[in-house]
């Protein structure tokens, strides 16, 4: 009888993915097969209801979690929170441990006649920056209140963004602690993963504001510039001609103040970046969250994918050439 139940018990813990979760590393490899699906109202605007939905490592009792905060893109006129392959990119993750949330965020460029291109006023475009900002903003502050039954940590939340959704990432995360009344102080966003994303103005990042980050950009990216240069090669003298510091200057501003950041460069690769690490470098994702945030060891580092440059319509890089 007594052999009958250890065996039963064995088998509800390998079901549960107890056993396999009490042995190996939370966050460093896959832990738990089947994950919890939430989904959350987290505000609402000029009528319109803001969704997000939780994923969360089904049968895990661990009650401070880091948590993945995701954006996704679209040209902030398209995309949607819960696509094929944020799902599964979302899924992945928790089955390493963590929490992760895929946002709805206000889609202001949407049925617009200039949408976000050069036709669409700088000014416009850096509203609509804002606009994507705050709602993030929002949505974190709705799972700080929520961080209890949630199970997550607030100190170690780390925001990842896909083009449109890097940049909101991007200007959301280099901004100075929120004042959440917590015991444990004001909150910082732990790090940021940018997945082709580019921000308007180095200067916000400074010593009180920059924070861990990791940067996948292509060198040839016609969209977002991987350097300093026109959103979307607009002339000067067009709407929407406005400048644009992507991954390589973000990560100079990173060097210069000692935080420590890792620039994943495509040499020639485009805007397809903005999708591909969350599936081709899942892993440098996951090894990105856990020694530069979870371990605080992460050190500044360069990856250079070889490739072909010679098409690029922005400016070449040194290091790019075979």
């Amino acid at each position: 009888m007594k052999f009958s139940l250890f065996i039963l018990l064995i088998s509800i813990l390998l079901t549960t993915g107890y056993f396999s979760a009490a042995t190996q590393e939370r966050y460093q490899e896959a832990l738990f097969d089947s994950v919890v699906v939430e989904t959350y109202t987290y505000a609402s605007k000029n009528g319109q209801n803001l969704a997000l939905d939780v994923y969360t490592p089904a049968f895990d009792t661990e009650a401070n979690r880091s948590m993945i905060l995701y954006v996704h893109g679209g040209g902030f006129s398209g995309g949607s929170r819960n696509g094929a392959e944020i799902v599964s990119f979302c899924k992945r993750l928790a089955g390493y441990g963590y929490v992760c949330a895929s946002i709805s965020y206000r889609l202001t460029r949407k049925d617009t006649s200039t949408g976000f291109g050069c036709d669409c006023p700088a000014t416009d475009k850096l509203n609509t920056f804002q606009a994507a900002v705050l709602d993030l903003q929002d949505a974190t502050f709705f799972l700080v209140e929520r961080r209890e039954s949630l199970g997550i940590d607030p100190q170690r939340i780390i925001l990842a963004g896909s083009s449109a959704g890097a940049e909101t990432v991007l200007n959301t995360a280099y901004q100075p602690p929120m004042c959440y009344g917590l015991d444990s102080g004001p909150v910082s966003y732990a790090g940021v993963i940018s997945m082709a994303g580019a921000i308007p103005d180095t200067v916000k990042i400074y010593q009180e504001s920059a924070i861990p980050s990791l940067l996948f950009h292509g060198t040839c990216d016609e969209l977002v510039p991987y350097g300093t240069a026109p959103h979307r090669h607009c002339k000067e003298g067009q709407p929407g001609y406005l400048m644009l510091h992507g991954s390589w200057p973000i990560a100079d501003k990173l060097e210069q103040l000692k935080v420590p950041y890792w620039l994943h460069t495509t040499c020639g690769g485009g805007h397809e970046l903005a999708g591909q690490p969350m599936s081709l470098y899942f892993d440098v994702i996951t090894s990105f969250c856990y020694e530069y945030v979870i371990r605080k060891m992460g050190k500044s580092s360069h990856t250079i994918i070889p490739g072909d440059q010679t098409k690029c319509t922005y400016e070449s890089f040194n290091f790019c050439k075979p």
